[in-house]
């Protein structure tokens, strides 16, 4: 009886050991989309009033997470049964980051002027704010899922050869951190400003340590949302790349020539065009007959 109760002990440690190993490799091979991940959710949690800011991104954490519980049991059965279905959802997750990096791009070069519903302002009423809130969240949850499936294939991609136990929980681990380690990061991104008025507000000396910190960390802000902002652009358009050149044959096998990452963003930028070309030429189309 003794002997079998630490047989059973040795297998579970065993399998324990198993999963840290693999979940080890697949950090590793989820790093860049988690990187992509952090860049994008952060610009996308940013820009809400100072006491709104936290329960904004609470909201989009639980969407991330309800992401996470919708994609995990889906893309195991769908490795098992139907793998050329993943293959088609990436490339279809895809096309839409790329539509959404390329509709920034134009947006910056001022081919589109924000309506006034979609810039905050200190004139709009509570309705006015909450309804841009809502909008700005469920835009924020529908790029995470599609970063979401990306991450959760990639690393199910490194566990395909274990037994079935193995890779959902290595899967799994890595869709917690992945969701636990980005809005964390991106929680204490967007509260940079807050922190540094405390720092600031410790003592009433003008030259203190805490002082000189706390007003670099209030000036950084605005550069880090903007910075982010750039980096979160071409993060979308890289992942929307990699995702082409590792699941198109003809990208994966031409244009070698040229740097993967640059050859990623070119694809990225490509597709994006082309897909805010038609988008746009459906709103043309629709708004004509409305």
């Amino acid at each position: 009886m003794a002997s079998g109760f630490f047989a059973l002990l040795d297998d579970i440690a065993a399998l324990m050991d198993d999963v840290a190993v693999m979940s080890k490799i697949a950090t590793k091979k989820t790093a860049g989309i988690l990187g992509d991940d952090l860049a994008v959710n952060a610009e996308k949690a940013s820009g809400f009033m100072s006491n709104r800011e936290l329960p904004v991104l609470w909201s989009i954490t639980k969407g991330s997470f309800l992401n996470k519980l919708i994609i995990l049991p889906i893309a195991f059965l769908l490795s098992a049964f139907v793998p050329i279905a993943v293959t088609v959802i990436l490339i279809l997750g895809g096309i839409y980051l790329a539509y959404e990096g390329a509709e920034k791009i134009y947006e910056f070069l001022g081919g589109h002027k924000h309506s006034a519903k979609e810039v905050l302002n200190l004139d709009m009423s509570e309705e006015e704010i909450l309804a841009l809130e809502n909008e700005r969240v469920k835009s924020a949850i529908l790029t995470d899922f599609i970063l979401s499936v990306e991450i959760v294939i990639i690393a199910l991609g490194t566990v395909t050869e274990k037994e079935i136990s193995i890779q959902i929980m290595v899967v799994t681990f890595i869709a917690i951190l992945a969701t636990v380690g980005v809005y964390g990061i991106v929680a204490l991104i967007v509260r940079m400003d807050e922190f540094g008025l405390k720092l600031i507000n410790l003592n009433e000396r003008d030259d203190s340590f805490s002082d000189l910190v706390g007003r670099a960390l209030v000036t950084a802000l605005p550069w880090v949302i903007k910075t982010l902002a750039v980096v979160g652009t071409i993060a979308l358009l890289l992942v929307a790349g990699g995702i082409f050149a590792h699941n198109i044959h003809y990208i994966h096998d031409h244009f070698n020539f040229m740097p993967s990452l640059l050859k990623e963003f070119l694809v990225g930028l490509l597709v994006g065009a082309i897909a805010l070309v038609v988008v746009m030429g459906f709103k043309k189309v629709f708004s004509k007959k409305a």
